[in-house]
C-alpha cells in the first residue's frame, strides 16, 4: 500500500525566490541615495562657486577703518609770561613776646585774647608797692645831698672872703672847691638813683610795642612772674605781613639780590587748594642760594586786611619771572619724550596723517611749553593720547579747549591766577 505523501514542493521554491528580490530592491534604494548624494554635491559646488566672485566683490567694497580722534591744539606766536611758584610759610611782619622788664606779681590783665592791639596800649600791671621804697629812698637822699651842697657853697664864700684878706690858705679855698663838686657829683648819682626806682615803677604798667593781634594768653593774674619767664603774651602784626618761600634759583638767575628795583606783583594761593589769599609784592630776594637745593629765598609783603594770611601757614606764591616775546609754545602735554629726545605727534594738514617731529625745548612753564626750535606757529600737535599712536596714522582732530571748557562748565577746573 502506498503511503501518500502531502503536496509539499512548492513552499521552498517560495522560499527561496524572496530573498532574491529583497536584495534587488536594496540595490536599488542605495542606486537612488547616490544619485541624490552626488547631485546635491554637485549642487553645493555649484553654489560655492558662484557665490565667490560676490563676496570678494563684498570684501573689495567694506569701507576703511575710521580716523582715530584726538585731541589736539596749535602752536601759538605771541608773548609767553614764564610764571614761577614757590611754596613757603607766612611770617608776621613782626612779632613780640611781651616780658615783664620788672620781677613782681600780676595785679591785672588788662587785654583779651585774639584782641587788636595798638603800640603803649596796657596790657597787664604788676603790684608797684615793692618799687616805691627805693624810690623814696632815692628822693632822701637827693634832698640831703643838696642841701650838703647848699652847706658847702656857703663855706666856700667864708674862705673865699678870708683868703681876700689873707686869713685862709690857698689850699683851704681849693679844698672847699673839690669839696663843692664832689657833692655835686653825689646828687647826680642820687637822681640817677630816682630815674632808675623811677623806671622800675613804669615797668610795672606793661605795655605792648608794637600794633598788632594779642595771643593766647601765658599767664593769669595773682602769679609772679620774671623777665625769665615764657611771658604773658605774644603779639604778632598782621598788617602787613611776610611770606617767606623758595623758588629755583635758575627761575630768578637774572635778579640781583636784595630789594627789587621795581615793582614785582606776587600772589599768594592757599596750599591745598590754591585759592587766591592776597596779593603783594616781592620786597627781598636773599643774599645766597643753597647749594644742596639749588634754591634761593624770596620775601614779599601783603597788606593782608583781612587776616586770611596767618603765621605759620604753607602757601604758595605765584609770580612773572620774565615775558618771552614772540616766542613760539605748545599746551606742555603735547610734548613727550623719548630715547632719542624730545618730540611731539604733528598732524599733517593734507592728509591728517601723524608726523614724529623732533623739538628743541627752551623752557617749560607749567601748562606751556615753549619751543626753540622744530614748530612753527599754526601747526597743529596732539596733547593726549600719544601712547596710543603711531607715525603714518590717520587722525581727526578735537580741540583740546573744548574739553577744558566742559570740564570747567561741571566745575571741575580749577581758576588760574
Amino acid at each position: 500500500m502506498l503511503e501518500q505523501t502531502p503536496d509539499k514542493p512548492h513552499e521552498p521554491l517560495a522560499q527561496q525566490t524572496l530573498p532574491a528580490e529583497k536584495f534587488r530592491k536594496s540595490r536599488s534604494l542605495r542606486l537612488m541615495f547616490a544619485i541624490v548624494l552626488l547631485g546635491g554635491s554637485s549642487f553645493a559646488i555649484y553654489a560655492y562657486s558662484s557665490a565667490r566672485p560676490s563676496d570678494a566683490v563684498a570684501l573689495a567694497t567694506v569701507a576703511p577703518a575710521p580716523p582715530i580722534v584726538v585731541k589736539a591744539a596749535q602752536a601759538q606766536l605771541g608773548n609767553v609770561p614764564i610764571w614761577v611758584t614757590g611754596l613757603g610759610t607766612v611770617q608776621p611782619f613782626n612779632s613780640v613776646t611781651v616780658k615783664p622788664r620788672a620781677n613782681g606779681q600780676i595785679n591785672d590783665i588788662v587785654f583779651t585774647e585774639g584782641q587788636m592791639v595798638h603800640a603803649h596800649d596796657v596790657l597787664a600791671r604788676l603790684d608797684p608797692k615793692p618799687f616805691l621804697g627805693p624810690l623814696h629812698q632815692a628822693e632822701a637822699t637827693l634832698a640831703k645831698d643838696q642841701a650838703q651842697l647848699t652847706n658847702a657853697q656857703a663855706d666856700l664864700q667864708r674862705v673865699s672872703s678870708l683868703a681876700q684878706k689873707g686869713f685862709a690858705t690857698g689850699q683851704v679855698l681849693d679844698t672847699q672847691k673839690a669839696q663843692i663838686a664832689q657833692t655835686e657829683a653825689t646828687i647826680l648819682a642820687d637822681k640817677a638813683a630816682i630815674e632808675n626806682a623811677q623806671t622800675q615803677i613804669d615797668y610795672t604798667t606793661i605795655t605792648s610795642p608794637i600794633d598788632g593781634v594779642a595771643g593766647i594768653r601765658m599767664i593769669d593774674a595773682g602769679n609772679m612772674i620774671t623777665s625769665t619767664d615764657l611771658g604773658i603774651v605774644t603779639i604778632n602784626q598782621l598788617e602787613p605781613i611776610s611770606v617767606v618761600f623758595t623758588v629755583p634759583a635758575d627761575a630768578v638767575a637774572d635778579w640781583p639780590v636784595g630789594t627789587p628795583a621795581s615793582a614785582i606783583s606776587v600772589t599768594a594761593l592757599a596750599a591745598n587748594d590754591s585759592r587766591m589769599l592776597d596779593t603783594g609784592t616781592l620786597s627781598l630776594v636773599d643774599n645766597h642760594i643753597d647749594p644742596a637745593t639749588a634754591t634761593i629765598k624770596l620775601k614779599a609783603t601783603f597788606p593782608n586786611k583781612d587776616h586770611q594770611l596767618k603765621p605759620g601757614q604753607f602757601v604758595s606764591a605765584l609770580f612773572q619771572s620774565v615775558l618771552l616775546s614772540e616766542a613760539t609754545s605748545v599746551p606742555s602735554s603735547a610734548v613727550q619724550q623719548s630715547a632719542n629726545g624730545t618730540y611731539v605727534y604733528l598732524v599733517k594738514p593734507e592728509d591728517s596723517t601723524l608726523v614724529q617731529r623732533k623739538v628743541t625745548v627752551k623752557r617749560v612753564a607749567g601748562d606751556v611749553t615753549v619751543i626753540a626750535s622744530g614748530l612753527n606757529a599754526g601747526d597743529t600737535v596732539v596733547t593726549e593720547g600719544q601712547y596710543s599712536l603711531k607715525p603714518g596714522m590717520k587722525v581727526s582732530t578735537q580741540s583740546a579747549g573744548s574739553q577744558d571748557a566742559a570740564g570747567e562748565a561741571l566745575g571741575h577746573r580749577r581758576d588760574r591766577v
